[in-house]
């Protein structure tokens, strides 16, 4: 642990630094009431980036697979550009995750919308050769 007013390294064990005497650890904050969900003055609240992970499993397994494994990758890229203090990149990572299952999303309901489509022209032109309703 280096101390914050000299700089010297001291062992992580320390109370005082070596060096200059410094405290090296703050006093423990007194406890106080808290609500819950409420923001306690002092601590950082830890950042809240959605990472769009199950919607683009789901999008992968029920829409279009190869538009699902993009959204999968960056959706996974999230949580650790976070841990890693990489705020941008895991909201770059997150809005990209959330465009490729909207991709996947939107192919899917397309195939799914032609599929019916076709099954409902094959069902009406077999119909008009068989005489059926004639």
């Amino acid at each position: 642990m280096y101390c914050r007013n000299c700089g010297h390294p001291n062992d992580e064990n320390a109370w005082k630094c070596t060096q200059c005497g410094t405290e090296l650890r703050a006093a423990p904050a007194p406890i106080t009431s808290v609500t819950p969900g409420q923001p306690v003055a002092g601590v950082p609240q830890p950042i809240q980036i959605p990472n769009y992970l199950w919607q683009s499993i789901v999008c992968t397994i029920f829409c279009c697979w190869p538009l699902g494994i993009p959204a999968i990758v960056y959706a996974a890229q999230v949580n650790g550009k976070v841990g890693k203090g990489d705020i941008e990149g895991a909201k770059v990572s997150s809005k990209n995750a959330k465009m490729w299952c909207w991709i996947a999303f939107g192919t899917g309901l397309f195939i799914v919308a032609l599929y019916i489509a076709l099954v409902a022209f094959g069902v009406l032109s077999n119909l008009s050769h068989t005489g059926v309703g004639d």
